[in-house]
């Protein structure tokens, strides 16, 4: 039985997709909320190659891309792709972050040299997942809301560092959107797993002046 993988379809590569396909695996396109490959119900994987994870982690997107993956999943992955020598970055500082995103997010991270050794233990995980245990791809965040609970679920669950779990203690706490909208950064803070950063980050999403110029650069 083939193995169907959800594929961001931001992240094309064309070496990979042949391998997922040569190892057995359909491959169905999506825009994903969070990560790049989903596997099942509970394991979904963020891609990178060394120099997209260095890249990340000196803009500080990294760690905001894996709270959302760990938020949205049970078994979130990274998937390390490329040769480590050539980060630029002195190793304690990869090696740091490495031990962050293992300790703070629960997330392994699985090396691989290449996009078609990459589509290899993709299609291998897919495969266990799917064929051994049963578990189909689910999109995790993108699904159609009918009532005002799941509406607003939704609307606060893709605030910036914000997940399902994170959304339902934030409505919880302050009973609608509207009070989070209006909620100061320290009351926010006030939530467990909400630093200062992402506190700031929630509080600018709704009090920034919008400027169609800037929405998309």
């Amino acid at each position: 039985m083939r193995a169907t993988v959800l594929m961001d379809h931001r992240e094309r590569n064309s070496e990979l997709a042949a391998a997922l396909e040569a190892n057995g695996v359909d491959i169905k396109w999506e825009t994903l909320p969070v990560g790049d490959y989903i596997i099942s119900d509970r394991i979904c994987i963020e891609r990178k190659t060394v120099y997209d994870f260095e890249s990340s982690m000196m803009s500080g997107r990294l760690f905001d891309q894996i709270d959302r993956l760990s938020d949205s999943y049970e078994v979130p992955m990274l998937l390390l792709e490329g040769d480590r020598d050539t980060f630029r970055l002195k190793s304690k500082v990869i090696n740091g972050a490495m031990a962050s995103l293992y300790v703070d997010y629960g997330v392994i991270i699985i090396s691989s040299r290449s996009a078609t050794e990459s589509g290899e233990i993709i299609a291998g995980i897919a495969r266990h997942e799917q064929n051994d245990e049963k578990r189909e791809p689910s999109l995790k965040g993108a699904a159609r809301a009918h009532t005002h609970e799941q509406f607003q679920e939704y609307i606060i669950g893709n605030l910036p560092g914000v997940g399902p779990k994170l959304a339902k203690a934030m409505l919880t706490k302050f009973k609608n959107a509207r009070k989070i909208a209006d909620a100061s950064v320290e009351e926010l803070m006030e939530i467990e797993k909400i630093g200062k950063k992402k506190a700031e980050a929630i509080h600018n999403t709704f009090n920034s002046e919008y400027n169609a110029e800037d929405a998309y650069n």
